[in-house]
């Protein structure tokens, strides 16, 4: 790799802004903001990107997932259509 072209790439805690949720990665992102994270080694102090959705909160991975109302939807189809008849 060329030097002095590529971003660092570096653990980051990035925290999901609503259930607060924190996981330590890598990545290129940086922040002004840090955090203390308990390592094997110690504590350490990382940069804090805070998001807001990740898999703790988003509605696919956590199983709360709406399902719209299909019925509602093929009524007003048939209003404004009409129901041909066969």
């Amino acid at each position: 790799m060329k030097r002095g072209i590529h971003p660092h790439y570096g653990p980051v805690v990035f925290q999901d802004a609503n259930t607060g949720a924190c996981f330590l990665t890598r990545s290129t992102l940086s922040s002004p903001r840090t955090i203390e994270w308990q390592t094997a080694d110690g504590v350490h102090t990382y940069p804090l990107v805070v998001v807001e959705v990740s898999a703790d909160s988003h509605p696919f991975w956590t199983g709360t997932q709406r399902t719209l109302g299909v019925a509602g939807r093929v009524e007003r189809f048939y209003r404004r259509y009409g129901q041909r008849s066969s």
